[in-house]
């Protein structure tokens, strides 16, 4: 009796695309013990995968290498395939991008700066993105890594158009549980945790950036949706400046900065209280913070 034939590439089970949380101390003096922040299971699942997508290579290969040193991977770091994410992607928001650059946004939203803090017009010649290309591994069979510099991929940060494309494929989507910083610092905020919207970057220009700050409060007062805004580090002071300058009194304003760290906090106070306080932002200049408005 001849043997059973072999799998082909028709038939092969596909594999899936994991979403890999990291830790929240990119970029930060200190970091954190792996075991202190992510399950033992996250952690299990990232070592045995062999196929990666991440925001960054170098950020990537630092993150395997401390799993490394509590779970073996399962081949030496210098063998695993990581594919990087164009750098366009995630300076225009990659999910929009995937599709064709700078749809999607405003003309305010499209100069504002990206999380890294670079200028990038949706004019500019960034080619069209098709993410599919990246997911070639797991129709072979393969389990493929989703990762970002911090936090969760996807949310608040580059991978929503890998994942939409997973599902466009029909690969099973397995998001491991860890850290996500707009979440920690909604639950510490004290603000409401029923309905909210991440609104991210502000524009840079003052009068804007008073403007955006204004229809900010205004959806928050008429709807008590609480707003989360980011911003890149150096300009922590420059926003919570613009906060206190273009808030009401009574509105609540929470600061939320190294999350997970020895050295965390989390303060909400109203921005007549910040004021009594003075206009020095309690984050400094380094550390990225979540800011977080409200009623």
């Amino acid at each position: 009796m001849s043997a059973p034939a072999a799998p082909t590439a028709a038939t092969a089970p596909r594999g899936r695309l994991l979403l890999v949380p990291a830790p929240l101390d990119f970029g930060c003096a200190e970091q954190v013990p792996l075991e202190q922040v992510l399950p033992a299971h996250t952690l299990r699942e990232a070592a045995r995968l062999r196929h990666w997508i991440a925001e960054s290579a170098k950020s990537a290969r630092a993150y395997l290498k401390r799993i490394d040193a509590l779970y073996p991977l399962a081949a030496p770091l210098q063998e695993l395939h990581i594919a990087e994410l164009p750098r366009h992607i995630h300076k225009l928001g990659d999910h929009a991008g995937a599709a064709r650059p700078g749809a999607g946004r405003s003309a305010a939203a499209r100069q504002r700066p990206g999380r890294h803090g670079a200028q990038h017009s949706s004019d500019g010649g960034a080619a069209p993105f098709e993410p599919r290309a990246l997911l070639q591994p797991a129709l072979a069979g393969h389990d493929i890594g989703l990762v970002s510099e911090a936090g969760m991929p996807g949310v608040a940060d580059p991978g929503s158009s890998i994942v939409r494309a997973a599902h466009q494929l029909g690969l099973g989507v397995l998001p491991l549980v860890g850290p996500v910083s707009l979440l920690l610092a909604l639950a510490a905020s004290g603000l409401n945790g029923q309905s909210f919207a991440f609104v991210g970057y502000l524009p840079q220009d003052g009068a804007a950036r008073a403007a955006a700050i204004g229809q900010l409060e205004a959806q928050a007062r008429r709807s008590g949706q609480a707003q989360i805004l980011i911003e890149t580090p150096y300009r922590n002071a420059r926003l919570w400046q613009a906060l206190l300058q273009h808030l009401r009194p009574e509105t609540w304003l929470s600061i939320s900065a190294g999350l997970s760290l020895p050295g965390a906090i989390s303060q909400s106070r109203p921005v007549q209280q910040w004021r009594s306080l003075g206009s020095a932002c309690p984050v400094d200049g380094k550390t990225p913070a979540v800011f977080t408005l409200g009623c």
